[in-house]
């Protein structure tokens, strides 16, 4: 029996702070927070993305692993209109990192980063 990918878990300085960026930003449903706010979901299909506090991290690592840079990853958002998204994540405080461009491959996208330094890109839906 093959896995099933479940979820993706980006470690962040506040949960809450990130969830509700992500609402405001991309219009994702919070699925799950849990009573201490180092942990939280957002509804995105079949997979979540998800959020830890730092200091969850060490909680259940201990010192075995220490992020001290950010992660060489980005999370990726599909839509047909991606000003409209592009327009919503600035208004919520994102900073743009590129433009929408058109590639060689047919798909548009772009890049912003969000308040906790998250890379996120927005991609029109591969044909």
């Amino acid at each position: 029996m093959k896995p099933k990918f479940s979820h993706t878990i980006i470690y962040v300085e506040n949960v809450q702070e990130t969830l509700s960026f992500f609402e405001k930003a991309f219009g994702l449903s919070q699925r799950f927070l849990d009573d201490s706010g180092l942990y939280g979901e957002l509804e995105t299909g079949q997979t979540s993305l998800a959020f830890a506090a730092r200091s969850f991290i060490k909680e259940n690592l201990g010192d075995v692993y220490a992020q001290e840079k950010p992660a060489g990853f980005e999370v990726c958002l599909i839509q047909e209109d991606i000003m409209s998204l592009l327009e919503q994540a600035i208004s919520a405080g994102a900073t743009l990192i590129s433009p929408p461009t058109k590639m060689p491959w047919g798909q548009t996208i772009a890049y912003v980063k969000t308040p906790q330094d998250i890379l996120v890109e927005f991609g029109t839906p591969l044909s």
